[in-house]
C-alpha cells in the first residue's frame, strides 16, 4: 500500500530491522567489487550488480560530483597531569589551534587543565561548558597523523588500525576536515575513475567537511521538527560554471553521496559558493540540481535515509532496503552501494 503524505513526516516510517551481521566491520578487499543495487525511479525497478559495472547504468556523459574532503584522525588519547587517561574527539575547527570537542571524562577535568598527547603536543581545556580546547601548536591538523586515531563510526565494533587511515578515505580525498568519510566515494578506484572519464563522464570536485552531527539520529516524532546540524562547504566557481553548463546542455548531474547532494542543493538555494549549510532534505523536497545519486545504505531514523527517500521515493527505497537485506548486502560506511537514476 502506498504511503500517505502524513506518514512521510513520521519518524517511525524510517525504521527498519537490520541483522547485526550485515553491518560491515571491514572494507571490501577491492573497493569497486562492492555490490551495487540499481534503482530506476521511472521504471520502478530494482537490479543487482557490482560497483565496477556502474558505467552500464549511469546516464550518458554525466557529471559526477564528488566530495574531496579528507578524514582527519580526530580521536585523540592523552593524559592529565595526574596521569588519568583522557579521550578527546575533535568536532569542529575554530581556527588553527582550537576545536570544539567531545571529551571524556569531562566532569573530572578542570578548566585551564592541560592534556598531554605525547610528542610535545598538548591541549588546554579553555571552556568547559562549550567544550573548547586550544592546542599548543598552530595548524594542529598537520600533526594529527602523529597522535590521532581514525574516527571509525560507533557501529564498527573494533579498534581502528593503521590500514583504516587508507581504507576510510576516498582515493580523491585532499582537503582535511571531516570526522566521517563521504562513504559513497569509497567504492571508486583510480582505474574506475579513469575508465569513466574515457567513456565521456566528467568528475567535478567540491568540499563538505562532515562533522559528528551526521551520526545524530532524528528523535522528533515529526521529523520536520528535527534541528539539523550545520556543516562547512566550498565549491570552486569554475566547478559551479561547469555544473550549470552541464545542466544547460541537458547532461545529468550525479551526486556521489548525500554530502555532495546537500552542497549542490544548498548552493542553488542560497547562491553562495562557500559557507555553511544545515539543509534538511526529506520527502516532499523538490530537487533542483541532481538527476542521479550514488549512496551507501544508511541507518534507520537517520537524516541520510530521509534524503534518499526524498530522491528515490519512499516506497521504492524502503522496498529496495528490504531486498538488500534479503540479498545479504553489507550496510553502512564500509558496506555496499546504491545507484538511483
Amino acid at each position: 500500500m502506498k504511503s500517505s503524505t502524513s506518514d512521510l513526516f513520521r519518524l517511525e516510517s524510517y525504521f527498519y530491522e537490520l541483522p547485526e551481521e550485515l553491518i560491515a566491520q571491514e572494507p571490501m578487499a577491492v573497493r569497486d567489487k562492492a555490490k551495487l543495487l540499481i534503482i530506476d525511479r521511472q521504471r520502478q525497478t530494482i537490479k543487482h550488480d557490482t560497483f565496477d559495472h556502474i558505467s552500464n547504468y549511469l546516464p550518458k556523459d554525466s557529471s559526477l560530483v564528488i566530495n574531496n574532503s579528507k578524514v582527519i584522525p580526530a580521536r585523540l588519547l592523552g593524559n592529565r597531569s595526574s596521569g588519568g587517561l583522557v579521550e578527546v574527539f575533535l568536532l569542529n575547527s575554530l581556527g588553527d589551534d582550537s576545536f570544539e570537542v567531545l571529551i571524556r571524562p569531562l566532569k573530572k577535568i578542570r578548566e585551564g587543565e592541560k592534556i598531554d598527547f605525547g610528542l610535545g603536543i598538548t591541549a588546554t581545556l579553555e571552556n568547559k561548558e562549550k567544550r573548547i580546547v586550544r592546542f599548543n601548536k598552530k595548524d594542529i591538523i598537520k600533526h594529527l597523523k602523529e597522535i590521532g586515531h581514525i574516527p571509525l563510526p560507533p557501529y564498527i565494533k573494533r579498534p581502528d588500525t593503521p590500514q583504516d587511515h587508507e581504507d576510510y578515505q576516498t582515493v580523491y580525498a585532499k582537503e582535511p576536515g571531516s570526522v566521517a568519510s563521504p562513504t559513497a566515494g569509497l567504492h571508486f578506484t583510480d582505474g574506475l575513475i579513469k575508465k569513466l572519464k574515457k567513456e565521456g563522464h566528467q568528475f567535478l570536485e567540491l568540499t563538505l567537511h562532515i562533522n559528528y552531527g551526521t551520526f545524530k539520529p532524528v528523535e522528533c516524532a515529526d521529523i520536520r521538527q528535527h534541528p539539523m546540524h550545520t556543516e562547512y562547504y566550498s565549491v570552486n566557481p569554475t566547478v559551479q560554471h561547469n555544473l550549470l553548463k552541464a545542466k544547460g546542455d541537458s547532461k545529468s548531474i550525479v551526486a556521489v553521496g548525500t554530502t555532495s547532494c546537500r552542497v549542490l542543493e544548498s548552493v542553488v538555494q542560497n547562491k553562495e559558493y562557500t559557507g555553511s549549510t544545515n539543509i534538511f532534505i526529506y520527502p516532499g523536497y523538490k530537487f533542483q540540481m541532481i538527476d542521479a545519486l550514488i549512496t551507501n545504505f544508511h541507518l534507520p531514523n537517520s537524516t541520510l535515509l530521509m534524503l534518499v527517500c526524498a530522491f528515490g521515493g519512499y516506497d521504492l527505497i524502503m522496498t529496495a532496503y528490504k531486498e538488500a537485506i534479503r540479498e545479504r548486502y553489507r550496510f553502512y560506511s564500509y558496506g555496499d552501494a546504491m545507484l538511483i537514476i
